[in-house]
C-alpha cells in the first residue's frame, strides 16, 4: 500500500481493532449464567472467570503502554486483534474445562489491554494528526471500547439463547471481526517515533505516575470504572436468575447492554460537561455510580426486573462518565513521551473493580452476608472516594498545568 493511501486511513481502523477487543472481553459475561447451569460451576468460579482476564490485562497495560511510548504504536498494537482471536477459539473450546477458559480469558485480557493503552494513545495521535478537538482522541477511544463491551454482550447473549453451537457460536463470530481489524491496521500509519534513549527500566517507570494530581484525583475514581459495570452486568443478572428462568442469558445481555448503552450517550456528553481545571465530571460520575449502588442493593431486595434495569441503567451512567473524565485527565496529565504508559496505569486501576463481584460471592458464602448490605457498602464506599478526589482537586495544580487547563479551555471554545 502507498504512502498516500496510508495517510487516508487513520484512527476509524484503530478504533475497530479497539471494538474487536472490547467485543472479545466481554461477550463472556452474559455467558455466567450458562456456565453456571450447563457446566455446572460454582458461584465463585464463574465470578473468578470473569476476573481472570484482568491477569491479562494488566501486564499488557502496564508493559505494552510504556513499550509503544518507546517502540512506537504499530508493532504493540498489531498483534492485538491476533490475541483476541485465539481468546475467543479457546473459549468456544472450553465449555466445559475451567482452566481453558481461564486460559482464553488471560488471552483476551492481553489483547484488551493492548488495545486499551496502545490503541486509544493510538486514537489520540491520528486524531490530533487529523485537527480533531482536544478532546475528540479521548472520546472516540472511550467510545469505541463502551460500543465493543455492549455489542459483545448483546450479540453474545442472544446467539447463546438462541442460536445454534450456544457455546461456540459468539465466539466465532468475534474471531471473524477480529481478522478484519488485523487486515485494516496494517494500513495505519505510525504516530509515534519511538525514543530508545535510556534505558527500559526508566521507560517503565512512568514519569508522569509520580504526578500528584493522578493519585489524588484520577486513582480514588478509577476502580468504580468496571466496578459499575461488573454489579450491573453480572451482579444483578445472577441475583435476577430465579425470575428469568428461560431467557436468563438474554436478560443478562440486556443488562450489559442497557449498562453500556447509558455509558455510551454519556460519554458524548461528557465533553461538555467536563472542564479542564474543575472536578465536576468526576463529581457527576461519582455520584451516579453511588446512586446506581443504591438502586441495585433495592433491587437485590426486592428481585424486581424493572429497578434492575435501571440500576444498570445509572451504573452505566456512572461509567461512562468516569472512564472519558478519567481518560481526559490523564491525557492532561501525561507527559509528552509517557501518555501510553499513564493511560495504561489508569486502566490498570480501572480494572481493579473487576474483582467485586468474586470479592461478593465469597463474602455471601462464607460469612452469610446479604447483597443489599454489601451493595449499600458500596455506594458508601463511591461516595468516600468521591471526599479523596475533592480533597485533592482542592489542592490545586501546579502553575504549568493550570496554563495547559487556560489553553485548552480556548481551543475547545474555538472548535465549539
Amino acid at each position: 500500500m502507498t504512502t498516500t493511501a496510508r495517510t487516508r486511513i487513520g484512527w476509524g481502523a484503530v478504533a475497530l481493532a479497539v471494538f474487536a477487543a472490547a467485543w472479545g472481553g466481554n461477550q463472556f459475561t452474559p455467558l455466567l449464567v450458562m456456565y453456571r447451569a450447563d457446566a455446572h460451576m460454582s458461584e465463585v468460579v464463574v465470578d473468578v472467570l470473569l476476573f481472570t482476564y484482568v491477569l491479562g490485562i494488566v501486564p499488557a497495560l502496564l508493559i505494552g503502554g510504556p513499550l509503544s511510548d518507546r517502540f512506537g504504536r504499530r508493532p504493540l498494537m498489531l498483534p492485538s486483534p491476533l490475541i483476541a482471536a485465539l481468546g475467543s477459539g479457546l473459549l468456544a473450546l472450553g465449555a466445559q474445562s475451567a482452566p481453558l477458559l481461564a486460559l482464553g480469558r488471560v488471552c483476551s485480557g492481553v489483547a484488551l489491554g493492548l488495545a486499551m493503552a496502545v490503541g486509544g494513545s493510538w486514537i489520540k495521535e491520528l486524531s490530533d494528526r487529523d485537527g480533531a478537538s482536544v478532546t475528540a482522541g479521548a472520546r472516540r477511544a472511550a467510545l469505541s471500547l463502551t460500543a465493543g463491551f455492549g455489542l459483545g454482550a448483546g450479540v453474545a447473549a442472544v446467539l447463546a439463547q438462541w442460536a445454534p453451537w450456544p457455546n461456540q457460536l459468539a465466539y466465532l463470530v468475534n474471531i471473524g471481526l477480529a481478522a478484519v481489524a488485523f487486515v485494516l491496521l496494517l494500513a495505519v500509519p505510525e504516530t509515534r517515533i519511538g525514543s530508545r534513549d535510556g534505558s527500559l527500566l526508566r521507560d517503565l517507570t512512568i514519569p508522569s505516575a509520580r504526578r500528584r494530581e493522578f493519585w489524588l484525583q484520577v486513582a480514588p475514581t478509577a476502580p468504580w470504572v468496571f466496578g459499575a459495570c461488573a454489579v450491573a452486568y453480572a451482579v444483578l443478572p445472577a441475583l435476577l436468575a430465579p425470575l428469568t428462568s428461560g431467557w436468563a442469558i438474554v436478560f443478562a445481555g440486556v443488562c450489559c447492554l442497557v449498562g453500556l448503552t447509558a455509558g455510551f450517550f454519556v460519554q458524548t456528553l461528557g465533553r461538555k460537561i467536563d472542564r479542564p481545571g474543575s472536578p465536576r465530571a468526576l463529581v457527576v460520575a461519582m455520584v451516579a455510580t453511588s446512586v446506581g449502588m443504591l438502586l441495585a442493593a433495592v433491587a437485590a431486595d426486592a428481585l424486581t426486573i424493572g429497578l434492575a434495569l435501571l440500576a444498570a441503567a445509572v451504573l452505566g451512567a456512572g461509567y461512562g462518565m468516569s472512564l472519558i473524565a478519567g481518560l481526559l485527565q490523564v491525557q492532561r496529565i501525561a507527559g509528552p513521551d509517557d501518555l501510553a504508559g499513564l493511560t495504561a496505569l489508569y486502566y490498570g486501576l480501572t480494572y481493579l473493580g473487576f474483582a467485586s463481584p468474586a470479592i461478593m460471592a465469597a463474602v455471601a458464602e462464607r460469612y452469610d452476608v446479604g447483597y443489599p448490605a454489601m451493595l449499600i457498602f458500596g455506594a458508601v464506599m463511591a461516595l468516600v472516594s468521591l471526599a479523596v478526589m475533592l480533597a485533592g482537586a482542592r489542592r490545586g495544580p501546579a502553575a504549568a498545568a493550570t496554563r495547559r487547563h487556560r489553553e485548552e479551555d480556548v481551543l475547545l471554545d474555538q472548535s465549539g
